[in-house]
C-alpha cells in the first residue's frame, strides 16, 4: 500500500520536474528544419558537420519512424498534425486535402495542427513556413501563418529562410528542404549523388543556424531536425528500415547534450514536442507524446 501511494506521489512529482525543465530552458523559438527523403541510414557515411554539431550540442536519434506509408504528404502532415494518416486522413505521397474524413477538425477547417495551437493561444506569435515542395502548401492553416513561401530549389529557400529569420525572429518557422529527395529519386539512395545532396543540404543548414546566432536569439531557440522518410534505390513508400528509419536532433536551452535518446519516437511526436516546448494544450485526438528524456 506505501508503494501505491509513493507511486501516487511520483507522477505528479516526474510532471513537475518536466514541466520545469521547459521553463528552465525559456524556449521562445523553435526552427523546424526537415530534409526530404533524409534517410537516417546516410549518418553512416555523411559528411554532414554540422548536424553531427548539432547532436553534440543536443539529443538525438537515428532510430525515428515514419508512419505508413513511407512518403511525402502523410509524414509531413503528422509531422506538424500530431497524429497519422488515420486520423489527419493524408494517405498518399501527393495528398492536397484528406483522402479520408479527419477525425477532428479546428476553427480553420483543418485537423489540428501544431500552427493553429499556437496561433490560438499565443495570437501575437510570428509564425512562418518557408517550402520548396509544393505540396507542403496544402498540410498548414493559411490563415494561422503570417509567412508563406514556397520557393525554387534550396539555394533559394535558404536565402528566403536566413532573411526572414534575421528579420523576423519567428516563434516558429518550418524550413523544408527538398535537393536530398530530387537525388534519391534521380541517382539513387545510397549513390555518390546522394551523399553529395547531403553535404550541400548540411551547408544549407549550417548557414540557417547562423541566421539564428545573427538574430541574437539562439540562447531562447530550440532547432529540430528530421525527414519525412528515407528510400531505396530510387524510391520510396514501402515497408522497409531504409525506408522509414529518419533521424531526429532537438538542440536548444534545456536540452540535453551529447545524448542519444533510446526511446521509440514517431514523427508525430514532433507535433507533440513542439507543443510542449511552447507550453500549448494538446488536442485529446492527438496521439504523439513529448519526447522526455531529450530534455535535462
Amino acid at each position: 500500500m506505501k508503494s501505491f501511494f509513493r507511486q501516487l506521489f511520483l507522477i505528479p512529482l516526474s510532471l513537475f520536474c518536466f514541466q520545469a525543465a521547459f521553463a528552465q530552458g525559456k524556449i521562445e523559438h523553435v526552427i523546424l528544419i526537415g530534409s526530404d527523403g533524409f534517410g537516417a541510414y546516410a549518418f553512416d557515411k555523411a559528411k554532414a558537420p554540422n548536424l553531427r554539431k548539432l547532436m553534440e550540442e543536443g539529443s538525438w536519434t537515428l532510430n525515428a519512424r515514419t508512419v505508413l506509408p513511407s512518403s511525402s504528404a502523410p509524414n509531413w502532415a503528422s509531422m506538424v498534425m500530431g497524429a497519422g494518416p488515420e486520423l489527419h486522413g493524408y494517405t498518399k505521397w501527393g495528398s492536397q486535402s484528406p483522402d479520408l474524413p479527419a477525425r477532428e477538425l479546428d476553427e480553420y477547417g483543418m485537423f489540428p495542427t501544431v500552427y493553429g495551437l499556437l496561433r490560438k493561444e499565443r495570437p501575437k506569435s510570428e509564425i512562418g513556413v518557408i517550402y520548396e515542395w509544393d505540396g507542403i502548401g496544402y498540410l498548414f492553416p493559411k490563415k494561422a501563418v503570417n509567412k508563406d513561401q514556397n520557393c525554387d530549389g534550396d539555394i533559394a529557400l535558404t536565402k528566403a529562410a536566413t532573411s526572414y529569420i534575421k528579420e523576423k525572429k519567428p516563434n516558429f518557422l518550418f524550413i523544408h528542404l527538398h535537393d536530398v529527395d530530387s537525388v534519391g529519386h534521380n541517382a539513387g539512395h545510397g549513390t555518390p549523388e546522394y551523399y553529395a545532396a547531403i553535404e550541400r543540404t548540411d551547408t544549407h543548414i549550417g548557414s540557417i543556424i547562423k541566421s539564428i546566432e545573427e538574430a541574437g536569439i539562439m540562447d531562447k531557440t530550440a532547432i529540430i531536425f528530421t525527414a519525412d522518410h528515407g528510400g531505396i534505390n530510387k524510391g520510396h513508400g514501402a515497408i522497409s528500415m531504409q525506408e522509414m528509419q529518419i533521424p531526429w536532433i532537438i538542440a536548444g536551452p534545456g536540452i540535453r547534450k551529447k545524448n542519444e535518446i533510446k526511446e521509440s519516437v514517431m514523427t508525430f511526436d514532433t507535433a507533440s514536442t513542439i507543443a510542449a516546448l511552447f507550453k500549448l494544450k494538446q488536442p485529446q485526438v492527438w496521439i504523439g507524446r513529448p519526447v522526455k528524456t531529450a530534455f535535462k
